[in-house]
Formats: C-alpha cells, structure tokens, sequence
C-alpha cells in the first residue's frame, strides 16, 4: 500500500467518509501507522477509541456489547503497531511501517488468538475495556 493510499484510507476514516466496505483488518493497521506517523496531534490510543465509535456510527454500525468498537482489540493492534514501528529506523515512511506489519503475524486477522482464547477475547468485558491476554502474554507492553 502506498503513502497516498494510506493517507487516503486514514483521511476518510478521520472524516468518516471512508466506505463501510474499505474499513478492513489491513485499513485499520493502515490508519493506525499513518496516524502515528503524520498526525502528532492524536494520541492514537486516546483517540482512536471514540474516532472508531464514531466513523462505525457514521457508517450505519451500532457499537455494543456484540458488535462495533472493540478496546481490548483496538488496544492490542495499537501496541502491534508501535512495537512494528520501533524496529524500523527513524524516519520510516507509512508504507515501510505498513509492509512490515503486513509481514509480521499481524497481517493474519486471527492473529490476537495466539495471545487471547476466543471466549475472553469476544466477551462483553473485553469489548468495553482491556483485558489481559489469557493464552500467552502480548510479546509488547
């Protein structure tokens, strides 16, 4: 994915005008690199909560104990996606941070199954807030 492409994708979701259709695994991992990256202003993982409730809303979406945002998930893709850009070397485009997370384990949508059982990952508990992982702990604080 290209810098353009994600500057696109991060764009219309911060604007919710990003097609329902185009909000993907890979365009949330996207959105999440081009905003850590080219919006100093946001603290993603302050931030990105309300902005995902909001765009799910704006798209038709509910948010609730069984479907839309999620903060045990959002959370964990956020610590995936710094510790992506920590190794990389100062200065990494979006699209240098974006091909090596689509490289990593966290390309796979299932990924966060290595860290949580399926049960405590979909509870309504880790749906509302963060809870550990309880299968392996996350190789990331």
């Amino acid at each position: 994915m290209t810098d353009e492409e994600m500057e696109r994708i991060a764009t219309g979701f911060c604007t919710r005008t990003l097609p329902r259709e185009e909000w993907t695994h890979m365009a949330h991992f996207s959105t999440a690199l081009w905003l850590m990256l080219r919006r100093p202003d946001l603290v993603p993982e302050r931030d990105m909560p309300g902005m995902i409730a909001a765009y799910n809303e704006s798209v038709g979406g509910v948010n609730s104990d069984t479907s839309g945002y999620h903060e045990t998930i959002t959370q964990a893709s956020l610590r995936a996606a710094r510790a992506v850009l920590a190794s990389l070397p100062d200065g990494a485009t979006p699209q240098a941070a974006f091909a090596a997370l689509m490289a990593s384990p966290m390309a796979d949508k299932d990924w966060l199954f290595t860290y949580w059982s399926r049960e405590r990952l979909m509870s309504v508990e880790a749906r509302r807030g963060w809870v550990e992982p309880d299968v392996t702990p996350l190789p990331w604080a």
